[in-house]
């Protein structure tokens, strides 16, 4: 898979493996703080499980049809999208496995979330199973040539990449999955992706809160890795089936698009951390500082015309109806 971002400059693995050292009490002080502050929850508390009911095939039950569903249809392929992504967490821990290592603090985060997104994809295949939201063989045809294939990461040898692209993944998760669950029309989906979208903000905090402490410990390397990632940004389904027309279909649904990875993903992480402000910095740092302000204003021109041209859309079809 091919870096998408054109000002890749990956440290060395010499730095890499010093900063995995020095960041590893860093790693347990927010190890720590998470245990603290996550809430245990049981996934089948979520699903509706009295609405459920067999489907055809050696059941000899009902088949699936679009009726079934109380959820709109933004709502469902957002849905099947978000599903997907939890599904492939195999290869995700994989990844960061082999980035993070097994042992002490690293170790233990990587299990331990591991075990929490593994709650994800349970409670909601049940909730879309049991609710008739999608369709179960569409459903698992796509989840089998999905896990087929595997993910990558863009910047898989790189630490500092690694922890700065999941700051600003675990966000991206967190706002489709509430977006998500506000479109979809059903109250018991709602509560449900805010349950995961909870976990997904901790987890968020863990990766910015080590991305902060890396900033201060290697600012031009941690600030090159920001904009390598900023720059190059994919959510980590891109590689599923249907992902890009899906994922226009999610952006005209107002559950996330550019306005909103730039407004609610990009810009929190990079204000939190002074991103922009950071003084102290050598010749890399401020190369990386300069073009990763250019970018974000490039950006915000394109969500900008976006927004112009869904404005245009949703009014062409608001007339039509």
């Amino acid at each position: 898979m091919t870096p998408t971002s054109p000002y890749l400059s990956r440290p060395g693995a010499r730095s890499d493996t010093s900063l995995l050292y020095a960041l590893e009490e860093v790693a347990e002080r927010e190890l720590n703080r998470h245990l603290a502050a996550a809430r245990e929850w049981m996934p089948h508390e979520y699903v509706p499980w009295s609405e459920g009911r067999d489907f055809d095939g050696v059941m000899g039950g009902e088949a699936w049809a679009p009726e079934q569903s109380k959820v709109s249809e933004v709502g469902r392929i957002s849905l099947v999208v978000n599903l997907l992504t939890e599904d492939n967490l195999p290869s995700y821990h994989h990844e960061i496995a082999t980035v993070f290592g097994r042992d002490g603090a690293w170790g233990t985060w990587v299990h331990r979330w591991t075990a929490e997104e593994g709650r994800h994809a349970i409670v909601m295949r049940d909730y879309l199973l049991t609710s008739r939201a999608v369709d179960p063989v569409e459903l698992e045809r796509f989840r089998m040539r999905h896990m087929s294939d595997g993910f990558e990461h863009d910047h898989r040898h790189s630490m500092l990449h690694s922890v700065a692209y999941v700051a600003f993944q675990e966000l991206a998760t967190r706002v489709s999955h509430r977006n998500t669950g506000r479109e979809s029309g059903d109250p018991v989906c709602e509560r449900m992706l805010a349950r995961i979208a909870t976990d997904e903000n901790l987890h968020m905090v863990f990766y910015r809160n080590l991305l902060a402490a890396a900033l201060d410990l290697a600012p031009d390397l941690a600030l090159a890795a920001v904009r390598d990632v900023v720059a190059g940004f994919r959510m980590p389904g891109h590689g599923m089936p249907g992902f890009e027309r899906a994922a226009a279909r999610i952006a005209l649904g107002g559950i996330y698009n550019l306005r909103i990875h730039h407004d609610d993903v990009l810009m929190p992480v990079l204000r939190h951390l002074k991103v922009l402000e950071r003084d102290g910095l050598g010749p890399e740092g401020l190369r990386a500082q300069e073009e990763l302000g250019l970018f974000m204003g490039g950006l915000n021109e394109q969500a900008a015309r976006f927004d112009e041209r869904r404005a245009a859309l949703l009014a062409r079809r608001a007339a039509r109806a």
